[in-house]
């Protein structure tokens, strides 16, 4: 709709407080913002460019702190915005100042960019007292601006495959980096969610075994000034803009059912499509941010204020705020953004970022929070595959394994286990069993299973698996920061030298490894996670910390996965998760309390020697060698067992196996190209720094 100043009304409807934003019903447009401090609410309307305000209608319904208005005749594709009077009292936490233009916090589609200037902030940014200042600059010149939509998709016999947790196999990717240098891609589409529901793509990872899908975040989310100014950009996208909008940049044909048939065509292949959301912080960072959208409406409401200085905020997320989930408003915003985004776009699942800073109350973190509490009970999102980052930099953040049992859990200490047990460290074999085991020490309780740890050597937050073996320190110099940033510890090793080398026996060593990490990844207990790229040998060039990395730093380079180590590697991942998905994990912990097989019991711990380990060999701190057993019945009497042969040393060791057991071996870490094949005697070679999967059958 063209709004023309003689063709609107000279004021609204009443209208409704509920749904909130800007809702369609085929004779006009609601319009329901909340804000309990305001003194007044405006509707501003937009040409179709939204360059020109044409008019500025009081919204004055008020209902249990909703501002409603109804447009008669609206139709979808008005441009609006809103701008909210109040008090301007930051030593009070209220920031209202009707010159600022402010977004629909559930605005639906975006209309133009953000162009930073000063008169985006709600003060004065050159004054002497900072935020205290009051600026009158009008910003609507340079605001984004929200569009009214309608969804309308056909849907057709979609449907969600809902694989069950013990089946799960997730593939972390980025909607950008993942297609931008995929030639066989159109040129238009690259980078995009068309380029991710492209055949190609949906090949590639139905080849591997993967059955989910882990998108960094899609939330339209904003550019941060400073990294503009150093001619880089937010590339991984935690900087949300708004709850209840894609990316822009993520839809080559700017519409969101781009996102609905990338959904829809993933589903019809078998993959599960799982969001990572920020909804604890907001891109208006601290008392010196802008004012863009929650700030101006209700600072005090949005935001978790520091209690002896409500000018400033509580940083528990380390972005300048965080979001304050223990109002009813802004609990709802998240559950009905949430319910959008299930329900609308048929997801299968989120990924919650810092996680514990969702459920931290006045009086810390709890597990029982309203937020949580609210999440289980909920007859759709309960249903879908919930994790959580169970952490934050908040005082006691970290929380892993006390997220509440419906959630799943990112687990750093299986990542950083397996990192320093194959780097050749002391004294790991101890934690190694207990992660391998499904990590009972930290999820057994409250009925939780073993699919609750979320199990990754790399993710989208540090290292590639490739940068793991192939440098010893951070290389962040591109990040403009010194190579202060990103965390000094990966627990990496380089084999030999820095970075990329023409030594065949150091390259050689590095495949070994990368190897024997996949293989503990998807031979243990719980979820196994993939970073996307590290199937075919990604490298980010050293840096742990390529969140401002928009180019070829990030980007996939497709290439090495036509080269000889990259397609080896490859087809090497997608064996591995073969045998990950014929002969799973139990879906239970194990405590080696059942016998199925003389000699070991249905989870065991032996060494290269065949013995089961004793408590003083559990204390040598030397000790480099582990077997895992897992036996299990298979209804006929007989039993399997599943063997995990691990030699982390610098020497190959024979390993002696089970004798009443007929063994095959399925998977030799150090020599990938050999086929299955049965041992004539229960002896077998391991190499330094690899692993190897055996089979064996015991009884008739």
């Amino acid at each position: 709709m063209r709004p023309e100043k003689e063709l609107l009304p000279a004021r609204l409807d009443a209208g409704l407080p509920y749904p909130l934003g800007a809702t369609w019903d085929g004779m006009g447009v609601n319009f329901a913002v909340f804000s309990a401090g305001a003194t007044r609410m405006q509707l501003c309307l937009f040409d179709d460019a939204g360059r020109r305000e044409v008019a500025r209608l009081d919204m004055r319904e008020k209902s249990v702190d909703v501002w409603h208005g109804y447009l008669p005749q609206a139709q979808p594709g008005l441009v609006y915005g809103f701008r909210a009077h109040g008090p301007y009292e930051p030593h009070n936490g209220h920031r209202f100042n009707p010159n600022k233009l402010l977004l629909d916090p559930y605005a639906r589609k975006l209309v133009g960019g953000l162009k930073w200037t000063d008169a985006v902030f709600g003060y004065r940014v050159n004054s002497p007292r900072a935020d205290l200042s009051f600026d009158r600059r009008d910003s609507a010149p340079a605001m984004v601006k929200a569009a009214v939509t309608v969804d309308g998709f056909q849907w057709g016999d979609d449907r969600r495959p809902n694989t069950p947790w013990n089946d799960t196999v997730i593939y972390e990717t980025h909607v950008r980096g993942m297609t931008k240098l995929l030639a066989q891609v159109p040129e238009r589409d690259r980078g995009t969610f068309a380029g991710l529901a492209h055949p190609l793509v949906i090949d590639h990872l139905r080849r591997l075994g993967v059955t989910a899908i882990e998108l960094l975040p899609v939330h339209a989310f904003l550019q941060d000034r400073p990294l503009l100014e150093k001619k880089l950009a937010n590339y991984w996208g935690y900087n949300t803009l708004s709850y209840f909008t894609p990316e822009p940049r993520y839809l080559a044909s700017g519409h969101a059912n781009e996102m609905r048939m990338a959904v829809r065509a993933l589903h019809a292949a078998g993959l599960e499509v799982i969001l990572d959301v920020v909804y604890n912080h907001t891109c208006e960072g601290n008392e010196l941010g802008p004012t863009l959208s929650w700030r101006g409406f209700e600072n005090a409401g949005y935001y978790r204020l520091n209690p002896e200085d409500r000018r400033t905020f509580i940083n528990d997320t380390g972005t300048g705020n965080t979001v304050n989930l223990s109002h009813p408003r802004v609990l709802q915003m998240v559950l009905d953004s949430l319910r959008y985004w299930a329900e609308s776009f048929h997801l299968d699942g989120f990924r919650f970022d810092l996680g514990t800073t969702l459920g931290r109350e006045d009086n810390g973190f709890d597990p029982g929070a309203g937020f949580f509490d609210a999440l289980r009970q909920d007859p759709l999102l309960s249903r879908l595959k919930l994790i959580s980052e169970p952490w934050d930099i908040g005082p006691g953040g970290y929380q892993l394994g006390h997220q509440p049992p419906v959630f799943a859990e990112w687990n750093d200490r299986f990542r950083d286990c397996v990192r320093r047990y194959w780097r050749g460290e002391s004294d790991m074999r101890p934690e190694l069993a207990g992660r391998l085991s499904g990590s009972s020490d930290l999820f057994e309780h409250d009925g939780r299973k073993p699919w609750a740890s979320i199990n990754f050597v790399t993710s989208h937050d540090g290292m590639t698996l490739d940068d793991l073996v192939s440098f010893c320190g951070k290389h962040n110099d591109a990040n403009g920061e010194n190579n202060a940033d990103g965390v000094s510890e990966n627990y990496s090793a380089n084999w030999g030298a820095e970075g990329p080398t023409a030594d065949a026996n150091i390259r050689a060593l590095r495949e070994r490894v990368k190897r024997s990490m996949l293989m503990t990844l998807m031979g243990a207990f719980g979820t196994p996670m993939l970073l996307g790229g590290d199937e075919f040998g990604r490298t980010q060039k050293g840096n742990n910390n390529a969140y401002c990395q928009d180019n070829e730093v990030s980007w996939f380079d497709w290439k090495l996965a036509g080269h000889d180590e990259g397609r080896k590697l490859a087809q090497f991942v997608q064996r591995l998760i073969a045998l990950r998905h014929a002969f799973p994990r139990p879906r239970n912990f194990l405590h080696g309390a059942e016998h199925l097989v003389p000699g070991i019991a249905d989870i065991d711990w032996f060494d290269e020697r065949g013995m089961r380990l004793s408590d003083e060999d559990w204390r040598n701190v030397e000790g480099r060698a582990l077997i895992l057993y897992v036996s299990r019945h298979e209804g006929d009497g007989r039993a399997i067992v599943s063997a995990l042969a691990m030699n982390a040393s610098c020497e190959p060791l024979d390993y002696h196996l089970l004798e009443n057991v007929r063994w095959r071996m399925l998977l030799d870490g150090a020599a990938p190209e050999k086929e299955e094949f049965s041992l004539e005697q229960p002896l077998y070679r391991i190499e330094s720094r690899a692993a190897v999967l055996l089979q064996g059958e015991y009884g008739t």
